[in-house]
């Protein structure tokens, strides 16, 4: 029988034991990721924070924690027994914008400004007798966010401010 065998250069179970070791720990690690990912842990989580003054109830839906590309939660909620007579000024963080692209506001504000700190929208009031008034941002996070911001936003009713909150969003990548 020749000395040259075909079978010469096959490797033996135990030169593998390593590498199935590393293959398995891998698999391992990619299994966690998709589970954790399954239950949506690693997405969008919003929160709801509320305050309320002169007769005024606030609450403000944001997102949390937040990832660059992905639609967020942005909804401000204002409760007045009896209806709105006047404008309503909302005053929000003007670089917590920074981190989103707009798609739309809804309702539209009827005017805007702005200061170094706030933007100022301010809005029509709703309906003779309707309680709620409620603006809704249409935005996701830009795919180029990677830190999140601190913000206020402040209900401004006749030149006073009727309530704020302070929140923040968190960015994950």
């Amino acid at each position: 029988m020749p000395d040259d065998s075909t079978l010469d250069d096959v490797r033996t179970t135990d030169d593998n034991r390593g590498r199935v070791g590393g293959r398995r720990v891998a698999l391992g690690v990619l299994l966690v990721i998709v589970l954790v990912a399954s239950t949506g842990w690693l997405g969008v989580h919003s929160e709801t924070a509320r305050a309320s003054g002169d007769g005024y109830r606030m609450s403000l839906t944001y997102p949390r924690v937040a990832r660059s590309g992905l639609d967020i939660p942005w909804k401000l909620t204002l409760r007045h027994a009896g209806g709105f007579t006047g404008d309503i000024t909302v005053a929000i963080t003007a670089d917590y914008f920074d981190i989103f692209e707009f798609q739309g506001m809804h309702p539209e504000p009827s005017d805007e400004t702005a200061t170094e700190r706030f933007v100022y929208l301010t809005f029509a009031p709703p309906p003779a007798g309707a309680e709620v008034f409620t603006v809704a941002l249409d935005t996701y996070v830009q795919p180029a966010s990677q830190i999140g911001r601190d913000a206020v936003t402040a209900v401004i009713i006749g030149g006073h401010k009727v309530a704020q909150v302070s929140y923040k969003t968190w960015l994950v990548p």
